[in-house]
């Protein structure tokens, strides 16, 4: 499988709504990198929204981060369950929400 990714990407165990058509659902996050995010799908229709809005905090962090996204790629973990899984790479942030993640991914990565 060749990497297609550029930039670090941390694991991020949280829960976050997820916009899509103004309606917010839950869905959990994996990881995050500067360009984006993996989310697990908990509870959504069935959809072709390929924009999403996002509203998420960071661990240690009381701020909440607003961000638009894109759809760029969903698959199916078949284990230990069945989770259907896509990745959103961040269309639109506030130059202190970009911040906010590279300093998170980066004090993340330090450890690892």
């Amino acid at each position: 499988m060749s990497e297609k990714r550029k930039n670090t990407r941390v694991p991020l165990d949280i829960y976050l709504n997820k916009y899509m058509g103004g309606v917010p659902y839950m869905a959990r996050a994996a990881d995050i990198s500067q360009e984006g995010v993996s989310l697990a799908r908990l509870i959504e229709p069935e959809h072709d929204a390929r924009r999403v809005g996002l509203q998420f905090q960071l661990p240690g962090s009381e701020e909440v981060i607003y961000a638009e996204g894109e759809v760029v790629r969903e698959w199916v973990e078949a284990h230990p369950r069945r989770h259907e899984r896509s990745g959103v790479r961040f269309t639109l942030l506030t130059e202190r929400h970009r911040r906010m993640i590279d300093d998170y991914v980066t004090r993340s990565s330090d450890g690892h």
